[in-house]
């Protein structure tokens, strides 16, 4: 039996370990913080009260970004990062944005597709890592 997944909003602070965890683990946890964090609208998907996925939704004006997406390791694959971003995409909407876009790994590209988005621009990279903006319209 698959446990119930909770979604739900968080603090930014809450965010920074899984971040830290899953994204930039080689790097400080300083890292992971964002300038503008407290601007944000936090998201934490929890599966038996653990907080097992988190994403920040940033709103300016019309468009929506959301960074940090991060899901433990071993949560990852069981759809709970899809259900945390079909919520975050719905939350964008009601917020009135019209647009939303990520800054997304390229290995993830496939994934963010299935939900609409489409790549813009070049490859670009963090370090070694290759990344591509992905958007779409709400």
């Amino acid at each position: 039996m698959t446990a119930e997944i909770t979604i739900r909003p968080i603090q930014a602070a809450e965010t920074h370990s899984l971040r830290h965890q899953v994204l930039w683990p080689q790097e400080s946890i300083e890292y992971v913080k964002l300038n503008n964090d407290e601007s944000g609208r936090h998201f934490g998907a929890f599966r038996n009260g653990k907080l097992v996925s988190v994403i920040s939704l940033f709103i300016d004006g019309r468009v929506a970004r959301f960074r940090k997406f991060a899901t433990r390791p071993d949560c990852q694959g069981q759809g709970i990062g899809s259900q945390l971003l079909r919520h975050v995409l719905e939350d964008a909407r009601e917020q009135g944005a019209q647009r939303i876009w990520c800054d997304a790994r390229a290995v993830n590209e496939a994934f963010y597709r299935a939900f609409g988005l489409e790549p813009e621009g070049n490859r670009f990279y963090r370090g070694t890592i290759p990344y591509v903006r992905m958007a779409k319209d709400l």
